[in-house]
């Protein structure tokens, strides 16, 4: 059982998810069945397909035509037919034990012995669904996030029988088709994402109920002050007041009053146009930053630093797949173990504990490894250790970027695709850390990307500006600084969204590469705002005053076409020559000499602020400087001898 011995997959069930995980498996080139009992089911699940493949063929988010796409899969409503020739099959049933107990019993008399079988349970354990299942050691789950063309995240959860061939078989295969996977160890209530959001809906439920807060101090405080992406009454509204409600239930865990005063009178949500909010006669989460108020934001954080301890000490999953986890299938701002380095696990402990003896609720009782790591000092950042260690010797640890140095070349890639790589503070003291501290004697040029399919930076974080200094915010970042200064020949590959501050990281390379489909702008204007890293400066400098006060002052975007005739950016190319095209600068840099690109780049950075005069005298310098150089001898010889120079930087 592994990965190459899959090849069609069959997904039972043609709802939101079934065809989600359908539409993903097909997009990665491999043939599948999608089933349901109904005929109607399947066709309109189908038809979901058809619309989003499309749509992604006209935005150009796929490599091949939808036609290809829906040419691989394949539909039916007889489930013996559907898994009959299928390597791998994934149940999307609705959550009722009895049924998938039918479907898994049917499952093991119609598939081979060395058929993968997944559930995408998001509630129900991986265990009770495998015991009616002779061969149980080939079940695990699979647990796509909603909609699994969107989300990257796949949860690959281990039954108590789940053998380390299947699970492995079964991550292997997320990868392959271009998602995220994290193990999940041990088939504990909620796996890791749930584990972790219900304190973050839960106990704001449970500190309004005691007249402690308000919802919309909660709101406004978890987004504004702490960078959540939504408030967790409003996220409650959004994902159905009665799904938390039930999950609590099955679970036997206590259950805020509020929530269940909001079940009993049928107000759900967003769907029932009632819950927490008004959707229908009021203007439904309206809550402002002004709302914040004095929520205790840290008893929630703690809650949920805590259950992330539950999760590591445990051995239910790392510290990285935790915050992978709730970075990539809840959009939090930054993993909740990181966070809770940085509020030290002291202070989140020393919080649990006066809570548990305030209250007597079993809810703040600290998890002992929490309590293990507080003993040993490994109490966050500014200790050296926390659930990660920090080495002021090395490079990282990185949590929002990634980088690797091969061949001289220096890739970096923004890693915070679930907020499209907006930059947050944390993010910009990583790119400063690294562009300041790396060896350059290794490096030959650098690139940097962003993760995911969506953008390359779409802009600051502006959720964490709310509560901060307005003296601190006038002090510009040294990261956009500290790239535009490196040593070495910098190339932003833009695909997808530029704007605001990730335009202006752009702006501080040397050079840029765009996908025609990549859009340009400095939107701050539209806040309230202006450019504060370098943008307005910068931009005058590239396009000039009249086209750098349009792109400013109208807060437009442009595309990649126009923005290449403009020369914000060297090349906008078609998607699938991206690449090659990038490929082509990264080989003449790496290539080339690396003291006369030094020289070459401080120059010309320098000389923009000099008179004529005075940077031509420099340019002078620099030729004088370099002409004793080894690399200029070899280039003479290589010249004359008609072969291409082996640079080596002295």
């Amino acid at each position: 059982m592994s990965l190459d011995s899959i090849d069609r997959v069959a997904v039972l069930g043609a709802g939101n998810m079934g065809h989600g995980i359908t539409e993903v498996t097909a997009m990665a080139g491999y043939d599948v069945t999608m089933r349901d009992i109904k005929d109607e089911f399947v066709e309109d699940g189908y038809e979901s397909i058809k619309w989003s493949v499309e749509k992604l063929e006209e935005k150009e988010l796929i490599d091949e035509t939808a036609e290809e796409v829906l040419d691989r899969i394949d539909t039916t409503t007889d489930l013996e037919e559907a898994v009959a020739d299928a390597d791998l099959v994934i149940e999307a049933a609705p959550e009722d034990l009895d049924l998938k107990h039918e479907i898994f019993t049917d499952l093991e008399e119609y598939t081979s012995g060395d058929t993968l079988l997944a559930t995408n349970t998001s509630s129900l354990p991986i265990s009770d669904i495998a015991e009616v299942v002779d061969s149980s050691e080939r079940v695990l789950g699979l647990h796509f996030f909603n909609p699994p063309v969107k989300m990257d995240l796949v949860e690959v959860i281990y039954g108590e029988d789940t053998s380390d061939e299947a699970a492995e078989a079964g991550y292997e295969w997320v990868e392959s088709i271009d998602k995220t996977p994290i193990y999940v160890r041990k088939d504990v209530r909620g796996f890791v994402v749930n584990t972790i959001v219900g304190p973050f809906g839960g106990e704001p439920a449970f500190m309004v109920s005691n007249d402690e807060a308000t919802i919309r101090e909660a709101d406004a405080t978890m987004v504004h002050e702490r960078g959540y992406p939504m408030g967790p009454f409003e996220l409650g509204d959004l994902t159905g007041i009665d799904v938390g409600y039930h999950v609590r239930k099955e679970g036997d865990s206590p259950i805020p009053p509020i929530t269940e005063e909001k079940v009993e009178a049928g107000d759900l949500g967003q769907k029932t146009g009632k819950g927490f909010y008004d959707y229908e006669d009021g203007d439904g989460a309206d809550y402002e930053p002004e709302d914040a108020g004095d929520f205790d934001w840290l008893r929630v954080e703690a809650r949920m630093i805590n259950r992330a301890a539950f999760l590591v000490g445990e051995d239910v999953a790392t510290p990285e797949e935790v915050d992978t986890g709730v970075q990539l299938g809840l959009g939090f701002p930054e993993g909740i173990c990181r966070r809770g380095d940085k509020i030290g696990l002291d202070t989140v402990l020393e919080k649990l504990e006066t809570l548990s003896e305030e209250t007597g609720a079993d809810r703040f009782e600290p998890h002992p490894y929490l309590e293990q790591l507080v003993e040993e000092g490994k109490t966050g950042e500014e200790a050296g250790e926390g659930f990660y260690s920090y080495d002021d010797d090395s490079l990282g640890p990185y949590h929002d970027l990634n980088y690797d140095l091969e061949d001289g070349v220096l890739s970096v890639e923004l890693d915070r695709p679930s907020r499209m790589n907006a930059l947050s503070d944390d993010l910009l003291a990583e790119i400063d850390d690294l562009f300041s501290n790396v060896d350059t004697d290794e490096v030959r040029c650098a690139t940097i990307e962003g993760a995911g399919d969506q953008a390359f930076c779409a802009g600051a974080d502006v959720s964490g500006f709310s509560d901060a200094d307005p003296t601190d915010l006038m002090d510009v970042t040294p990261a956009f600084e500290t790239v535009n200064d490196f040593e070495r020949p910098v190339l932003a590959k833009i695909d997808g969204f530029c704007l605001g501050g990730g335009l202006e990281l752009a702006l501080a390379c040397d050079l840029r590469v765009a996908t025609e489909r990549s859009s340009f702008g400095a939107p701050e204007i539209n806040l309230g705002l202006i450019p504060g890293g370098g943008g307005t400066q910068r931009l005058t400098r590239i396009l000039g005053e009249t086209r750098a006060k349009e792109l400013v002052f109208r807060g437009n975007h442009i595309d990649a076409d126009r923005a290449e005739e403009w020369g914000l950016i060297n090349r906008s190319v078609e998607r699938e020559d991206f690449d090659d095209t990038v490929s082509e600068f990264v080989d003449d840099l790496a290539g080339g000499p690396p003291i006369a690109l030094k020289i070459a780049k401080k120059v010309m950075n320098e000389g923009e602020d000099a008179s004529i005069e005075a940077a031509i005298a420099m340019e002078s310098q620099g030729f004088g400087l370099l002409s004793s150089t080894e690399d200029v001898l070899e280039g003479t010889a290589a010249f004359a001898e008609d072969r291409e120079p082996e640079f080596e930087g002295k």
